[in-house]
């Protein structure tokens, strides 16, 4: 009998697919505004894979949880939109994020944060992130009805018949007609393996404060904190503050090679966190593993796998993240309404998180979070 299941190795897999179509268009904006070499672009996909691999491997293992780490998107954002900072400087304002994280990991005002956050709010931010996600499959039948009509009825007839294959046997459909239509006819992937490129980091006090803190609190606020509410609602209470510790010392060692930030995942941590990853939560964090493994093998292949998922139609992507998370919404939309006294805060949270919105540079999710705090106390006797 094999240590694993197809369930762990399906949910692995559509993690990183999920991970890497979502946001690496955004990461390669960064590299291009920062006036990256094709060496230096390369060296950063390689340890930006390897890095999430190694450190979801590390902390799912450990911690026997499906613990997953990814690239701060938002970060990658805030690089894309430009400072004016040259690599090497940006590159001192990665080592400074790092060290942030690392001083904020170890000293556990994070745990003690978080524990502050109701589980009504948590799940309703949670709700939030995964909706705006979990919606975009609409557009996806805009653009490629007959692909996605096949897809979900694939779905449905799986979720009768054989619920455990479903997003297996979905992703297979959705191959398999995009390859009958003559959809990877003319696809041409580069066949070479990423070497990592070292920029000596230059430290400039201007950079560091106008680059280095607010990729720190985009991080945090955005991504870390999510991360923990994705884990607590499918019932796991990880160390919070060693993961944190864990993601800033891959930041530190990966920062001079492009590991510009890691943070802990939330959209594709709910991939392998839900019942469909494993209906026995205690070994879910197979699925973590497996995620790990794929991260590293893309991370490795560097150029080669990322044209292979810049080739998928984004209909089919689009797609299968969003029946993947299907499950995942409906828990948190019902775990965050059930208390009726919380119902209005949450419904504000969610609401919040949903829109996408940002102030001050800073996503949705902080400040729907401290919206929904404001109403909850303005509305509890």
């Amino acid at each position: 009998m094999l240590p694993f299941k197809l369930s762990h190795v399906v949910a692995g897999f559509i993690a990183v697919l999920v991970g890497y179509t979502s946001s690496v268009a955004i990461i390669f904006q960064a590299i291009d505004r920062l006036g990256a070499t094709e060496a230096q672009a390369n060296s950063w996909m390689l340890v930006l894979g390897v890095g999430m691999g190694l450190s979801t491997l590390l902390l799912s293992l450990t911690a026997r949880m499906p613990v997953l780490t990814a690239w701060s998107t938002p970060g990658a954002a805030l690089i894309a939109l430009g400072t004016g900072a040259t690599l090497p400087e940006a590159t001192g304002a990665f080592l400074f994020c790092a060290v942030l994280l690392i001083v904020t990991g170890l000293g556990g005002w994070f745990d003690r944060l978080a524990r502050l956050v109701p589980d009504s709010l948590a799940n309703a931010m949670l709700a939030g992130i995964l909706f705006s996600f979990g919606i975009k499959i609409f557009d996806g039948i805009s653009s490629n009805p007959v692909l996605v009509g096949i897809m979900v009825a694939t779905y449905l007839a799986m979720r009768r018949y054989g619920p455990r294959y479903a997003i297996a046997v979905v992703f297979l459909a959705g191959l398999g007609h995009v390859a009958v239509t003559g959809g990877f006819a003319d696809a041409a992937l580069p066949l070479s393996l990423a070497r990592p490129s070292f920029v000596m980091p230059e430290f400039q006090p201007a950079v560091l404060i106008g680059l280095g803190l607010p990729l720190y609190l985009v991080t945090m606020s955005s991504q870390n904190m999510p991360g923990v509410a994705t884990l607590r609602a499918d019932g796991f209470e990880p160390r919070i503050g060693r993961a944190i510790t864990v993601t800033g010392i891959f930041s530190l060692l990966l920062a001079p090679f492009g590991g510009y930030a890691f943070n802990l995942a939330a959209i594709t941590a709910a991939i392998c966190t839900g019942p469909d990853a494993d209906e026995d939560p205690r070994t879910r964090w197979k699925a973590g593993v497996f995620t790990g493994i794929f991260y590293v093998i893309v991370g490795l292949m560097g150029a080669t796998v990322i044209g292979l998922f810049l080739i998928l139609p984004q209909a089919l992507v689009l797609t299968i993240a969003a029946l993947a998370l299907l499950g995942s919404i409906g828990n948190s939309l019902s775990a965050a309404l059930t208390d009726k006294t919380d119902r209005e805060a949450a419904l504000v949270t969610f609401m919040a998180t949903a829109s996408g919105f940002g102030l001050m540079g800073i996503g949705a999710p902080f400040w729907a979070l401290l919206f929904g705090l404001i109403v909850r106390f303005a509305l509890r006797r």
